[in-house]
Formats: C-alpha cells, sequence, structure tokens
C-alpha cells in the first residue's frame, strides 16, 4: 500500500473501513495510526485509546493475550518479511482464534509502516476441531469394531454368542477377579488317547482331533455350556456362568447325553478316513466353586477353581468309553426324570467318605435324550488265553508282575481269572498284542469283567486265533 496524499490516505482509510477483516496500521514507532471498525470489535478496545497509542503499552496489564500482541509487534520489528501466524485472543468472554498476517505500507519506495490484518478464523478452526473430532471418533469406532471382532473370533471359538456379548457389553466384563457360584462342571476324556497319538501321523492327528473338539463344541454350547479349556483330548466345561441360570444340572446332563450320542457320527467320519474308533469317558460334578477371570494383567483366561472341580476330574477318572457319571449332587439338581443303568460307589481321594455314581443314559422331555450301551457280552474262548498283567496307579506300573487268563472277549471287553485280587474300578495292563488298557467293571463268579480304555494295533492280530 502506496501512502502517497493526504487525499489518498483518505480513500484508502474508507475502503479498510469496510472491510470485514480486522485492518490496524501502523508506524515502525509502533503508535497505532489507524483501526477500522471490526478491528475496534475484535480487540475490545475503544477506539479513542487506541488510536495513537503505543500499540505495546495496550496490553502491558493483558497477559492472557500476549501471544497476540507479540505477534503484532514481530511485525512491527521485523522489517525484513511479512508475517502469517495464528494466535489466541480474549475479550470478556469471548476467546477468539485469529490468522494475524502483515505487510508494508510504503510512501514511494520507502517503507514507512505496516498492516496488520486479522480475521477470525474461530468457526473455522471449531469446524476443523469438529471434522478432527469426528475423524478420531470414527477411527475409535474403527478400532473397537476391530477389538470386539477379534474377541468374538476368539472367545466365540468357545463361547456361545450370548455369552460372549455379555462379555463385551460389561464394563468390568474382562477385569481380574471372581465370584462364588452354584453351577454344574463337565470333564471329558478320550480313553487310549496316548497311545493312538503314538502311532498316527501327526497331521492326521491334529485333523481327527479338531473334527472331534468340533463336534463336542456343538453339544457343549447348544445347551448352554461355557468351555473353560481344551486339555490335548480334554474338555473342561461350566454350566450356569458366566450367564446364570437354575437348571445347570440338566443342561449340563444333556449336553453330555449329546457328546456320546455324536460320536457315532464322529467315528463314522474317522472311518471314512481310515481313522481309529474313539472312545470318550464324561464326569459331571454340582457344586459351589469360584469362577472369573484368573491369570494376570498380561494373560488372563476365563476359568473355574474349587474343590468341586477338583471332584470332577476324579469322577471322570472312573469312567470307560461311552459312560456319563453323576454323584448325587448333579442327580438332585436335575428335575428332569433320569435313566440310570446303574450305580456304583467309590473313594475319592480328597473327598470325605464314599460316593455314589450314577451312570447316566437318558434324560426326559424337555431334552428327551436317550442313548443305547453298544458293549456286547464277552463271548467264551474255547479255552483260556494266558496274559500277563500289571496293575496302575494313574498312568504308572505298581511292582508286581501278575498273572491270568482271558475266558472270554467281545469288541470292547474280556473276562479275566485271575489269583490277584483286584477292585472295582482298578485300572490295569495287560500283554495282548502289545499294551492293553482295562478297567475292572466288576467282579462276577467268572472273574473280572474288564472294559478297554485303549487297544493296541497289534492286539486284533492276538485275539484272532482265539476265537
Amino acid at each position: 500500500m502506496t501512502q502517497d496524499s493526504s487525499s489518498g490516505t483518505v480513500v484508502q482509510s474508507r475502503i479498510l473501513a469496510g472491510i470485514s477483516e480486522g485492518v490496524m496500521l501502523m508506524g515502525f514507532s509502533g503508535k497505532v495510526s489507524f483501526a477500522n471498525h471490526r478491528a475496534i470489535e475484535i480487540l475490545g478496545i475503544p477506539e479513542e485509546k487506541l488510536i495513537g497509542k503505543p500499540f505495546a503499552s495496550l496490553f502491558f496489564e493483558d497477559p492472557e493475550n500476549d501471544e497476540f500482541s507479540q505477534a503484532v509487534l514481530d511485525c512491527v520489528y521485523d522489517r525484513e518479511k511479512s508475517h502469517d501466524t495464528f494466535v489466541s485472543y480474549k475479550t470478556g468472554d469471548k476467546v477468539y482464534t485469529l490468522r494475524v498476517r502483515s505487510s508494508f505500507y510504503t510512501d514511494g519506495e520507502e517503507r514507512t509502516g505496516i498492516i496488520v490484518v486479522f480475521s477470525d478464523m474461530s468457526e473455522i478452526v471449531e469446524l476443523r476441531d469438529a471434522v478432527k473430532s469426528m475423524q478420531r471418533i470414527q477411527a475409535l469406532n474403527d478400532q473397537l469394531e476391530m477389538r470386539n471382532k477379534l474377541l468374538n473370533e476368539t472367545f466365540g471359538r468357545f463361547l456361545s454368542d450370548e455369552i460372549v456379548k455379555k462379555l463385551l457389553d460389561t464394563p468390568d466384563g474382562l477385569k481380574l477377579g471372581g465370584v462364588k457360584r452354584n453351577l454344574t462342571i463337565l470333564m471329558s476324556d478320550l480313553r487310549g488317547f496316548t497311545a493312538l497319538s503314538e502311532r498316527m501321523d501327526a497331521a492326521d492327528l491334529i485333523t481327527l482331533l479338531n473334527h472331534y473338539l468340533e463336534e463336542m463344541t456343538d453339544a457343549i454350547q447348544s445347551n448352554g455350556g461355557t468351555i473353560i479349556e481344551f486339555i490335548g483330548d480334554g474338555i473342561m466345561a461350566i454350566f450356569g456362568a458366566p450367564e446364570p441360570y437354575e437348571d445347570h444340572a440338566s443342561r449340563a446332563v444333556a449336553a453330555a447325553l449329546t457328546m456320546q450320542d455324536k460320536m457315532k457320527g464322529v467315528n463314522k467320519w474317522n472311518a471314512e478316513r481310515d481313522y481309529p474308533q474313539l472312545e470318550m469317558g464324561i464326569g459331571i460334578n454340582t457344586g459351589e466353586v469360584i469362577v472369573g477371570n484368573i491369570g494376570s494383567e498380561k494373560r488372563t483366561k476365563y476359568g473355574v477353581v474349587g474343590m468341586e472341580v477338583n471332584l470332577c476330574g476324579r469322577i471322570e477318572s472312573y469312567t470307560v468309553g461311552g459312560q456319563i457319571l453323576i454323584p448325587p449332587s448333579t442327580k438332585e439338581a436335575v428335575k428332569e426324570e433320569l435313566e440310570i443303568e446303574k450305580e456304583m460307589t467309590v473313594h475319592p481321594k480328597g473327598a470325605k467318605g464314599e460316593l455314589v455314581l450314577s451312570q447316566v443314559t437318558g434324560i426326559g422331555a424337555p431334552y428327551g435324550i436317550h442313548i443305547k450301551n453298544e458293549s456286547g457280552e464277552p463271548a467264551p474262548l474255547a479255552k483260556p488265553a494266558p496274559v500277563v498283567f500289571y496293575r496302575l496307579d494313574g498312568k504308572h506300573k505298581l511292582e508286581g508282575t501278575n498273572y491270568g487268563g482271558i475266558t472270554a472277549v467281545a469288541h470292547d471287553r474280556a473276562m479275566l481269572e485271575t489269583a490277584t485280587k483286584l477292585e472295582v474300578l482298578d485300572n490295569i495292563q495287560l500283554e495282548a498284542g502289545g499294551d492293553l488298557y482295562c478297567k475292572i467293571l466288576e467282579e462276577t463268579d467268572g472273574g473280572y469283567l474288564l472294559q478297554y480304555t485303549a487297544v493296541p494295533a497289534g492286539y486284533d492280530k492276538w485275539v484272532q486265533p482265539l476265537k
């Protein structure tokens, strides 16, 4: 801007007065020579206190606007270049976001002062911040959606959709800690899986195991169960948590019966691929446990602990393939009619006194699930087949070699005559085409009825000549 006459200055002042942005003219001495109406409005300083006054003196007692004051003074004292910056300015209760720009006005070719233009950018900045906020919110929503998808994919492979939703919707859903809850625990295990895994190709074994677990998962979740963990071929599930419901014992029994019923389809699928047949035992227990998120801040799992959990494991250990065993606590909690094939008295480690276990083969309406015992009666052999056997404590042989004779066989059972005193539910290992693992089901006048729990690859070759 060139200042070449008084009349020109008047015209220029009139033009500047009509501009919608704040405009001030200042000499290099720092005094304000002109301010348009918009500048006076934004600064909140009366015209008589502004015109002709040193700009710096206007803000001596106004530290809140130091940023604006310094930006204007930078324009005055730096005569080498124009300036363009954004600052905040407060007047009364209003806070502006101002864009402060400067240029020079001249007298001929000589720079004699500066023009300071400040534009109110508050609405634009607010709009920009709003857009940024919306973008940030969208990014957070995308992250939340991705997190929930990951949790759904992770939890959803083990929990029902309702339980996943509860964990995600509850603020403390993933917080460490537990509560006492009366519920029902289910544990299952494949019989002879350790020996089976030693004979199978690793890839085939995993394929077999994954298919089996997929079928069992469906049976558990369709009855409202929560799978706590897979331990190799073993499954641990609970009924009645995280979502509480009164009929947890009935649902657990229904799930167990469904699992055993599904084993026919599992073994048909196995046979089509030349995979071995599988047998599963299931133990169930009902009682008070502590359930919740267990672990550390770095690694957490939804779990359950307590004496009733340990007892469930003991009950499962008494089962043979195809069996479901329940204690009185579960039997009493089930309101529907149960089919009980037989009962047995056991003395579990850690339990007080004896425990009567019931073998369940069916449950009435509304479930209406019934399974059949596929085991046949052992057919007598022409003469006893001599065998050597060992008593087991868990998977370990007890000292001493024992002798006896097999007098009758079925596809999964045999009768054993021996002078060795055995107890019902004892586990033994026979040498019969390899290591044949059995459990004592009952003692009869003809000897001990054995249920095979793991059959060696050479068993068929061993037994065929005996029939």
